[in-house]
């Protein structure tokens, strides 16, 4: 069932089209909507990188996003004429 989860997550489905080797859809995603917002999920994942990392099956990479969005002035509230 957790296969599952992680199955539409990876894949970005909808729940109805998880396959059925991981048990009923309906299943999974009852766990996750309960699991989810009392921080359970958040815990599954924590384990799961942490055994992963431990022998060594993940590599970390960091990613830096330097994109600055200027406004127009007149939408950050400047006044006109100065």
């Amino acid at each position: 069932m957790i296969n599952g989860i992680l199955w539409r997550i990876d894949n970005g489905a909808k729940w109805h089209q998880v396959p059925e080797r991981y048990g009923p859809w309906k299943t999974c995603y009852h766990r996750f909507s309960q699991w989810e917002p009392d921080g359970t999920w958040a815990r599954i994942e924590q384990r799961l990188q942490a055994d992963a990392d431990a022998v060594g099956e993940l590599e970390w990479r960091a990613q830096v996003d330097a994109t600055i969005v200027r406004a127009h002035q007149h939408a950050a509230g400047a006044r006109k004429g100065g």
